[in-house]
């Protein structure tokens, strides 16, 4: 009986001292692999602080890019880990890690974000843990830092882009929003949000959504079909007959011209046939005649690849464009040539424009139009006047009085008008070529009747242009970097259907003239220039596009260069 107390009495003593010094063991040692928050905090702060001091971050030889947001976000965390806790990972971090997985359907990759090293950390933190041994503070550190440097950079390049456009090319100006993900990526975390933070950081135009929605289907497209050369046609055409139909149709089909009539084969160029083909003509800025030409049979010939990477490179310029496009804007697509006005989200005008050569390009960006000049001057740029100009001039004498055409001793303000006939044109070069040239109103004039102001860097605006006939051409990139409008009285009158004094007669009774004035608009509008070589049109249609100016090859570059390691 004495046994049996003894034995009682030793078990509650057990229990007691259990009780005791149990807790202080899950607080020094951590449960199931994970080690003391204190301790963490402290490796944590220390890392940080020095890395802070020597301005450059490492973490298991892969660069810290957010190197002046971290500090800042751990200060205001006192250094607690933001993606662990006294039970191990938290489940925010696998939240970030599957929509990092899903990085690809947003046309970047998701090994740009640290994946390989933080899912190496888990499957080492969870081995562990199973096994019941104690994750030592590095450890821990090294996948908070991780996670944290991969939500910062995947929200930056989903909000902003991963490339900056103004680094490789020099006529390209973009937004430069700001945007707090210290603040978004705390709240995220309080609130058990990442993948609604991450989703809410995306562009929201209609135009990147669709792009993504065609980028999964021609993904798709691609593993499923072999798009090796068709066979070679030439203008293949309505009524012809062979097999060679048949692997058109089946092509056409996946394209999306045409519908797959799950019937027999079909080796005749027929009607519906012909639909298609203008269809896919149209879609890619050919001349919609529903023969199968050498331009055509390219199209259907291009790789399918080639397409999922243009669809790619014009998400990323979707993430430069700044996130409000306005309830009424203007758009010029310079890769298109083609303008359009959106007002509450409808297109309610279009119209084909010229846009610059190759070796003059219309640059990026958007601006505020806020006057208009009626039967305007133009004063002839420098680098026009010589390299266009001038030669006309040398090789006939006649030349400057035919274009009413003025020249000043220079570009000063009230700058004497100077007799052409007293200068030795042939003389003159870049280096001491010092005159303005100005074309007079009329109807010889580069800028044609109307000229739609917008103040930006690049001296660019929208005009008239006295060669209607250039509009018909399906290129249309040959002007000196302006944007030269089909149809500028529509727009003109449109830009001023608030201010009831003006209606088309009397435009057009001001114009007949000749007199120059300068109408401010009672309602600015802002003007997007961007640079599309895909996109989805009014219709839900995928469209492509030549790549005019080379712009896609540079950005394809950049867009493949990988984060340093260390």
């Amino acid at each position: 009986m004495l046994k049996q107390k003894n034995n009682i009495s030793m078990r509650r003593l057990l229990t007691i001292i259990l009780l005791i010094v149990f807790p202080i063991l899950l607080q020094h040692e951590g449960l199931a692999g994970v080690t003391d928050s204190n301790s963490i905090r402290d490796h944590l702060k220390k890392r940080v602080e020095l890395k802070k001091i020597q301005n450059k971050f490492s973490c298991r030889g892969e660069l810290i890019c957010g190197v002046s947001l971290i500090p800042k976000f751990y200060q205001r965390r006192s250094f607690s880990p933001a993606w662990s806790g006294d039970q191990g990972v938290l489940s925010q971090a696998r939240s970030l890690i599957e929509e990092i997985n899903k990085a690809d359907q947003e046309g970047l990759r998701p090994d740009d974000y640290h994946r390989a090293n933080i899912v190496s950390l888990l499957k080492m933190i969870e081995k562990k843990q199973a096994q019941g041994e104690t994750v030592d503070p590095k450890t821990w550190v090294d996948l908070d830092l991780l996670l944290t440097d991969a939500f910062m950079l995947y929200s930056s390049h989903l909000f902003a882009g991963r490339v900056n456009p103004e680094t490789i090319h020099s006529n390209w100006v973009v937004a430069n929003p700001n945007v707090d993900l210290i603040n978004i990526l705390q709240s995220a975390l309080d609130s058990n949000q990442i993948v609604n933070a991450l989703r809410d950081l995306r562009p929201i135009h209609e135009g990147y959504i669709g792009l993504k929605q065609f980028l999964r289907k021609y993904r798709n497209i691609a593993n499923k079909e072999d798009w090796s050369p068709m066979l070679p046609g030439t203008n293949l055409r309505k009524g012809d007959q062979g097999a060679f139909i048949q692997r058109l149709r089946d092509r056409l089909v996946f394209l999306g011209d045409l519908e797959d009539s799950k019937e027999e084969p079909i080796d005749l160029f027929d009607e519906t046939t012909e639909l298609a083909v203008i269809k896919c003509q149209t879609r890619h800025g050919l001349k919609p005649d529903g023969i199968v030409g050498p331009l055509t049979l390219d199209i259907l010939n291009t790789p399918i690849q080639h397409r999922v990477r243009q669809i790619e490179l014009n998400m990323e310029r979707w993430r430069w464009i700044p996130r409000d496009l306005g309830n009424r804007y203007l758009l010029v697509n310079i890769a298109d040539a083609l303008l359009w006005v959106t007002e509450n989200r409808q297109r309610i005008m279009e119209m084909r424009v010229i846009v610059g050569r190759p070796y003059r390009q219309t640059p990026v960006f958007s601006s505020k139009m806020i006057y208009m000049v009626i039967n305007p001057y133009w004063n002839i740029p420098t680098s026009l006047a010589l390299k266009d100009i001038l030669p006309k001039i040398r090789k006939d004498s006649n030349y400057i009085a035919q274009q009413k055409i003025k020249i000043f001793k220079d570009w000063s303000k009230g700058a004497p008008e100077i007799d052409p006939k007293t200068i030795d044109w042939k003389t003159y070069k870049r280096q001491n070529f010092s005159y303005k040239l100005r074309q007079d109103p009329g109807p010889r004039n580069a800028l044609g009747r109307i000229k739609f102001m917008l103040p930006n860097k690049f001296a660019v605006y929208l005009h008239d242009t006295p060669n209607r006939s250039d509009f018909k051409e399906t290129n249309r990139n040959y002007s000196s970097g302006c944007i030269r409008t089909e149809k500028p009285i529509d727009l003109a009158l449109y830009l001023l259907q608030d201010d009831h004094q003006w209606s088309r007669e009397k435009l057009l009774e001001i114009i007949e003239t000749g007199e120059t004035q300068v109408i401010e608009l009672q309602r600015p509008i802002t003007v997007h220039i961007q640079y599309w070589t895909a996109w989805m049109d009014e219709n839900g249609r995928i469209n492509f596009r030549d790549d005019i100016y080379d712009r896609d090859r540079p950005l394809d570059q950049a867009l493949k260069e990988r984060i340093p390691g260390v």
